[in-house]
């Protein structure tokens, strides 16, 4: 019986750019949008709109923070991750908690910019509903914020709450495109105080 000669093996040498085009293909590319255009990398599952990297985290700032403090201003920041796969089409924001269930928002006063509150940079349109009944506002992008932006929306009540307290609202994301999959963010907390905290 004779003896079996080993197959001659390729060059490591040779397999390197077959092996890094494969791993290439199988990473799912990104590209970003610039602001207003439509996005391309939105991806579609069975037809809906879904984030493969959702946003996951809010931030709530105000410098007015005392009670019926008359025309305040609420900074709701959110980061979307570059590999976000949607753009941001809308938010939703649901008081969740808090003494005073009656204080009133002026959505045609709210605006939104890119960057983070003293730090603003371009300005991002807005249109923005409240309903009083559910305790929710609801922003939508006209111009889609692509993946990898910081955003920040400002809402305006009309004054703060009546009541001291922790005010709790739900914040939501929703991507551009098709039947978009909502995307629970996180809640976002306000303190109102009764005198200033100091």
């Amino acid at each position: 019986m004779g003896k079996l000669s080993p197959l001659p093996m390729a060059p490591v040498s040779r397999l390197l750019p077959l092996l890094s085009g494969l791993l290439l293909a199988a990473i799912p590319l990104v590209p970003v949008a610039p602001l207003g255009a439509p996005s391309v990398s939105a991806l579609e599952l069975r037809g809906s709109t879904v984030f493969v990297k959702a946003p996951w985290r809010v931030d709530l700032i105000t410098y007015y923070s005392t009670v019926w403090e008359p025309n305040p201003e609420y900074y709701l920041t959110l980061s979307l991750d570059p590999a976000a796969g949607a753009d941001l089409g809308q938010l939703t924001v649901e008081q969740i908690r808090g003494a005073d269930t009656s204080f009133q928002f002026s959505p045609e006063r709210s605006r939104a910019f890119l960057g983070r509150p003293r730090r603003e940079g371009r300005p991002v349109p807005v249109q923005a509903q409240w309903d009083s009944r559910a305790r929710r506002m609801t922003i939508d992008f006209p111009e889609p914020v692509p993946p990898g932006s910081t955003v920040t929306v400002v809402l305006r009540p009309w004054a703060n709450p009546g009541v001291s307290d922790t005010y709790l609202f739900q914040v939501v994301a929703w991507p551009a495109g098709p039947r978009p999959v909502a995307s629970p963010v996180g809640v976002a907390t306000l303190r109102i105080y009764s005198f200033m905290p100091w």
